[in-house]
């Protein structure tokens, strides 16, 4: 796991694929440039695990799909917030978020929107102030969940319920209930989710 800024130089050199260079020459240029910084930072990570050129690192990674290496070198996630990333890798599929934990939400219009009946339920109970920081970290567990599942959050944000009260996150059609981590790190929430997600390595 890796959680660093998500700022470069814009002259480069950028270690990134002939590929990753074409789709992002196609974006606008706010967005070109996060998407070149990341997939720079993510190759420049992974080709110090697997001992390769991060030119050579076989990433599949086009702008707005799940991030993927070639079978058998595992899986990878990111997330991007304001000027950080949240890199990580495993063995097995594995999905993160990352949220200022500071951040401004209108957290009963979200929950009352977009969360299952019980945990809306159980939100209410809470006093009025409780409720922004259990949203926003309900929130980033499920935006990981959706990452791990390698599905959207337009499908399947309604279907994936946190309970505070036992630490368990659950899909209520499928009935998984994947591990899942979510931790405070210099003013960020960094949600894990997958197998051995408390055992992460951060770095």
């Amino acid at each position: 796991m890796w959680l660093q800024s998500l700022e470069l130089d814009e002259a480069g050199p950028w270690a990134i694929s002939e590929a990753e260079r074409a789709w992002s020459a196609e974006l606008p240029l706010p967005v070109q440039r996060r998407y070149r910084a990341s997939r720079h930072q993510l190759r420049s990570r992974l080709a110090e695990l697997l001992q390769l050129n991060p030119e050579a690192v076989p990433l599949h990674s086009p702008p707005g799909q799940a991030p993927s290496l070639a079978e058998g070198l595992g899986c990878v996630s990111l997330s991007h917030s304001r000027d950080q990333l949240l890199l990580a890798w495993s063995p097995w599929p594995i999905g993160v978020d990352l949220e200022w934990q500071q951040r401004r939400i209108q957290a009963e219009l979200l929950a009352r929107r977009f969360f299952p009946p019980q945990e809306w339920f159980e939100l209410q109970r809470l006093a009025p102030p409780q409720r922004a920081p259990q949203v926003l970290e309900s929130w980033v567990r499920k935006e990981a969940a959706i990452k791990w599942q390698r599905s959207s959050l337009a499908t399947d944000l309604r279907h994936w319920q946190w309970c505070a009260e036992h630490q368990r996150l659950e899909h209520l059609l499928e009935g998984w209930q994947p591990r899942s981590v979510c931790e405070r790190r210099n003013g960020w929430l960094c949600a894990v989710v997958g197998q051995a997600a408390e055992q992460a390595i951060w770095d």
